[in-house]
C-alpha cells in the first residue's frame, strides 16, 4: 500500500461512475487524514491521486536529508499517533512510513494516475462532475485536499534561459554529491534554501545564497526544548505579539544579530507573519553557522542571470556552475477546479482560518490552513463532523439509486 507502482488499467472501466461519500482530491497527509475520520465515522469516501502513490510530494519532490522541522507530536495525522521508537524529529523515509501504515491501518486505498482535469457542481443535478482523463465521478460532496504545496514556484528571471549550466528547483533536488566542488547559486532563503544550502557545504559545494527579503531565523531548539512546542505553550496565556517579542529575545541571546549577516528581520513577528500571510520563520538546524563562517556567502537580489553566473542588484557579478532555486510551491486549485468563487486566483480560501474548511454545496477543503498538520486534523475533524450528520440522512438515497439503477456498490462506495 502506497508503493510508487503502476496500477493495472482496467479497459472495461465505465465512462463514468457514482460515488456514494465525498470524492476526495489528493492522496497526501491532507486527503488521508479526512479519508480516516470519515471511515471512523461510518462514511465511505474515493480518494483520487494523479500520481502513482501516496504523498507524492514527500515520495518524489524532497531531498535525502530533510527531517520534520516540528517535534513529531505535532505533525502525527488524526486517530493514530507515530511509533514510540521514532525519534524526535523524524525523517523523511520514516515519516513516508508513518502515512503508508496510516493508510493501511484505516484501510484507505486511492485511485492513482487519476488526475483531475476538472470539477464543477452541476445546479441541475446537485451533483459534483469531477472528470479524469477516462472517467467522470460523481458525488454529492467535493473534498479539495490538493494543499498549499501542489506545484514548485518557478519564477521568472530575466536571462535564465541562457545559462549554460544545470538549473533546478528543489522538488528536484535529492542530495549534494552532484555539486561537488561547484559554486551554487541557490535563490530562496526559507527553510529549503537553508537546508539545501547545508547539504552542499556538507558535500564540499560552495553555496551562494540569495536573499533578497526580510527573513525570521529562529532556533529549532530554546533550552532544549522545541520553540514550536514553547511558542504553542505560551500561547495559553498571551498574546500573539508578546510571545513574538519573547521568542525574537531568544532568538537574539541565541543566534545573535542576523542583520549583521544580511538577513533582515521582518518589522512583524514571526508568529503574526506566518498567520498574515503564510511565510513561515526559518527553524535553523546548523546554516547559520556555516553562514557566519562564511561557508554559506549571503547575496542579494538577483537582476539578471547571465551565460555563466548572475548580476546582482548591487552591481557585483558572480560566476556559478549551477542554479538551486528554492523558490517554494503554491496550489494548483485554478488549474482544475471551476464554476466557484470560493478560492482566491492563488488557489487559497478566500475564508480565513479557522473557518475555510467548508464551502457551498458540499463543497469542503483540507490542509489550506496554513497550519501545517495540525491545521489539518481541524479541517478534517470539522469535515467529517459535518459530512457524518448529512450521510445518516443521506445513504438511504445512495442505496436505493444503485439498487433502481442495477449498479453494484464496492467497499470504498463507488457504484458501476
Amino acid at each position: 500500500m502506497g508503493s510508487c507502482k503502476e496500477e493495472e488499467k482496467n479497459d472495461q472501466q465505465p465512462k463514468w461512475l457514482w460515488v456514494n461519500g465525498p470524492i476526495i482530491v489528493g492522496a497526501g497527509p491532507s486527503g488521508l487524514a479526512v479519508s480516516a475520520c470519515l471511515k471512523e465515522n461510518g462514511v465511505p469516501s474515493l480518494i483520487l491521486e494523479r500520481s502513482d502513490c501516496i504523498a507524492p510530494l514527500w515520495q518524489r519532490k524532497t531531498y535525502d536529508r530533510l527531517k520534520l522541522h516540528l517535534p513529531k507530536q505535532f505533525c502525527q495525522l488524526p486517530l493514530f499517533n507515530f511509533p514510540e521508537n521514532f525519534p524526535k524529529y523524524p525523517t523523511k523515509h520514516q515519516f513516508i512510513s508513518y502515512l503508508e501504515s496510516y493508510a493501511k491501518h484505516f484501510g484507505i486505498i486511492p485511485k492513482f494516475k487519476q488526475g483531475v482535469k476538472v470539477a464543477e457542481y452541476d445546479e441541475v443535478s446537485g451533483f459534483w462532475k469531477v472528470q479524469t482523463e477516462e472517467v467522470q465521478y460523481l458525488s454529492k460532496w467535493l473534498i479539495v485536499a490538493t494543499g498549499e504545496n501542489a506545484e514548485p514556484v518557478i519564477p521568472e528571471i530575466q536571462g535564465i534561459d541562457k545559462f549554460k549550466g544545470k538549473v533546478m528547483h528543489t522538488s528536484g533536488y535529492k542530495c549534494g554529491t552532484e555539486f561537488n566542488n561547484q559554486k551554487v547559486l541557490v535563490i530562496g532563503c526559507g527553510n529549503s534554501g537553508m537546508e539545501v544550502s547545508l547539504d552542499l557545504c556538507r558535500h564540499n559545494a560552495t553555496p551562494h545564497m540569495v536573499v533578497r527579503n526580510s527573513v525570521h531565523i529562529l532556533p529549532r531548539e530554546m533550552l532544549g526544548i522545541s520553540t514550536f512546542s514553547i511558542a504553542m505553550a505560551l500561547l495559553k496565556w498571551m498574546p500573539l505579539r508578546i510571545v513574538d517579542k519573547f521568542l525574537l529575545l531568544v532568538a537574539n541571546l541565541t543566534l545573535g544579530s542576523t542583520d549583521k549577516l544580511g538577513l533582515r528581520r521582518p518589522k512583524t513577528g514571526p508568529l503574526e507573519l506566518k498567520n498574515a500571510t503564510g511565510k513561515t520563520p526559518v527553524l535553523d538546524v546548523g546554516a547559520l553557522s556555516q553562514i557566519k563562517t562564511g561557508k554559506i556567502q549571503i547575496m542579494p537580489g538577483v537582476k539578471e542571470i547571465t551565460k555563466i553566473g548572475a548580476k546582482f542588484l548591487d552591481g557585483k557579478e558572480g560566476e556559478f556552475d549551477s542554479i538551486i532555486l528554492a523558490t517554494g510551491y503554491k496550489s494548483n486549485v485554478p488549474s482544475w477546479f471551476k464554476g466557484s468563487d470560493f478560492f482566491t486566483e492563488q488557489g487559497m480560501p478566500k475564508t480565513p482560518f479557522p473557518n475555510g474548511w467548508k464551502g457551498e454545496n458540499g463543497l469542503y477543503t483540507v490542509g489550506f490552513t496554513r497550519r501545517g498538520i495540525l491545521g489539518t486534523t481541524n479541517d478534517a475533524k470539522n469535515i467529517a463532523k459535518d459530512i457524518s450528520e448529512q450521510w445518516r440522512k443521506y445513504k438511504g438515497f445512495c442505496k436505493n439509486f444503485c439498487t433502481t439503477r442495477n449498479l453494484v456498490s464496492d467497499s470504498q462506495g463507488i457504484c458501476f
